[in-house]
């Protein structure tokens, strides 16, 4: 209200935050916003590059926390990241502008320099035939209660003031203090202590938006290597654990 409504376009969000600390969005979030988006007749926009094609157990992520917007951005899934591709879907009202105002100037003037490519494109499709026939979106299904248990326990641990995730996506937000979820001094690079230490131990994590370290595993991944996985974690947890102990960087 204080923008002015009608200077408002569109709303557009990932349906779990990724880089930014895979934040999973409460159970109402985005029914709210919605209802919002359609009081002022704004478009609802899916930002599905992380979440898409399977993550959080749908094939898309808004359908996994419970919206339908108007439009979807995807990407690296759309091609399991073998080749660059990207798309937007709109819909018809969307579609139909587009059409109407290209008419007056003869074109649509849109596009970059390898829009459409053939290899791409054709990589996207064999990407999503592959995905259907081996049935991932089903695995993920199967795998993601195995994965939400292993979180929960990781949230016990003394280093890990929050741990939170969907499907397989999850996030471990590292704190000094466990009681009071105080973070730790964002120059001393704990997070990326930690992804330092789950490398040695062969495996390769992330850390985001400060000292979360991002869970992001193979969706073909099986249910032994989903223990192995969280067994490595557990033990470069510890490791960083031994040293902020050691750097008296822990309330306790």
């Amino acid at each position: 209200m204080r923008e002015d409504p009608d200077t408002v376009a569109a709303f557009i969000a990932e349906p779990v935050m990724g880089a930014g600390g895979v934040v999973v969005p409460p159970p109402t979030y985005f029914e709210k916003i919605m209802a919002v988006c359609d009081k002022y007749d704004l478009l609802m926009i899916a930002d599905e590059v992380i979440t898409g094609f399977g993550r959080l157990g749908r094939m898309f992520g808004s359908e996994a926390v419970g919206f339908k917007p108007h439009s979807i951005s995807v990407a690296k899934a759309l091609s399991s990241a073998y080749l660059p591709i990207a798309g937007v879907m709109v819909p018809p009202r969307m579609y139909d502008a587009l059409v109407s105002e290209s008419r007056k100037i003869g074109t649509f003037g849109h596009g970059f320099t390898y829009s459409g490519h053939p290899v791409a494109a054709a990589v996207a499709l064999k990407t999503l035939e592959i995905m259907a026939r081996e049935r991932i979106v089903e695995k993920v299904v199967a795998l993601a209660s195995q994965f939400a248990d292993a979180l929960r326990r990781f949230g016990e641990h003394p280093l890990v003031g929050e741990a939170r995730g969907i499907g397989l996506i999850g996030g471990l937000e590292l704190v000094a203090d466990k009681g009071t979820k105080r973070a730790f001094d964002p120059k001393l690079g704990v997070a990326a202590r930690c992804v330092a230490a789950a490398q040695n131990e062969g495996l390769i994590v992330r850390h985001i938006a400060g000292d979360t370290v991002s869970l992001c595993p193979p969706l073909i991944i099986s249910p032994r290597e989903l223990g192995e996985m969280f067994e490595r974690l557990g033990r470069a947890l510890d490791r960083t654990l031994d040293w902020a102990h050691g750097e008296r960087l822990m309330t306790a």
